[in-house]
């Protein structure tokens, strides 16, 4: 019978290293992995229309992704965990962005870039889906048509932070996403008649 079941309270030096250790472990099981992860999200880009020209000046040498981790486009969704849905998205494309969705190694998340895939934008027709969170789980959405890559990288920079305070959980578990929206970080002001 093991000592700690008999008597819990009787510990030696021994004991005190391991249970240190056992935190430590812990410590780094849970931290290490999602710093890991956090900073070595692999993109896929599912871009259309003007969207997709800034989501590509997002990868370009001025802005640089790299910096944040994420420089690694995978255009095959098993190599993927970061889905950028990027411009608007028609009813005929929504079944292959579903399978696409699908094809992705969990732990996963969804990026909706612009105000077309958001919520239509100024496309509100039949044709059109008025936001791809009505079929994907959308953990951020990126404003803007087309939203500049200062305010993407600021949408990466949040899934960064949702992976290192969530930790790894599936995507069935946040069922809908995380549904956070990017504010922009700086002001811009008018110069006034005076100046």
């Amino acid at each position: 019978m093991d000592k700690f079941q008999t008597d819990p309270h009787n510990m030696g030096n021994d004991d005190l290293v391991t249970t240190r250790l056992e935190t430590l472990v812990n410590f780094f099981r849970e931290k290490g992995v999602n710093w890991a992860r956090k900073n070595s999200l692999w993109p896929m880009p599912f871009a259309t229309a003007c969207c997709g020209i800034e989501l590509m000046a997002t990868g370009a040498s001025r802005y640089d992704v790299a910096r944040f981790g994420a420089e690694v486009m995978r255009f095959s969704p098993r190599q993927s965990d970061l889905l950028i849905c990027a411009g608007r998205v028609a009813i005929k494309m929504m079944p292959v962005l579903q399978r696409i969705y699908l094809q992705m190694a969990e732990p996963k998340w969804v990026i909706s870039m612009g105000a077309c895939a958001s919520t239509g934008g100024v496309f509100d027709t039949y044709a059109v889906v008025q936001g791809v969170d009505q079929f994907l789980p959308v953990d951020v959405y990126v404003p803007g048509c087309p939203p500049r890559p200062e305010t993407l990288i600021e949408g990466i920079m949040a899934i960064q932070r949702l992976v290192e305070k969530e930790g790894i959980r599936p995507s069935a578990e946040r069922e809908k996403g995380m549904r956070h929206v990017v504010q922009p970080t700086y002001q811009l002001t008018m110069p006034t008649a005076a100046e």
